[in-house]
């Protein structure tokens, strides 16, 4: 499913239009991004929580050259599903 289909789902299920429904997922996107950056964990209950990890500096190898290279370290977004959605997935 990508993101036209998600917003059709949603417009659908909640009885919203799709351009409402947009806002809807857009804003929602927005929120968790901007949680994320300020260092907060989101955990939305039965759905699943957000989180920011640190990934370290590692050594690496250009396939091209076969050089070694270090990747610097990073934040990356963690995502944990809830008992809920494990139990509709499944």
């Amino acid at each position: 499913m990508n993101k036209t289909e998600f917003i059709g789902a949603i417009a659908k299920n909640a009885d919203l239009t799709k351009v409402n429904a947009k806002k809807v997922v857009d804003a929602f996107i927005q929120e968790v991004g901007c949680a994320l950056k300020e260092g907060e964990k989101v955990n939305l209950l039965g759905f699943g929580s957000f989180s920011i990890a640190e990934k370290a500096a590692r050594m690496g190898v250009n396939p091209k050259t076969k050089e070694s290279i270090t990747i610097p370290s990073r934040r990356v977004i963690k995502f944990k599903p809830g008992t809920v959605l494990n139990r509709v997935a499944k």
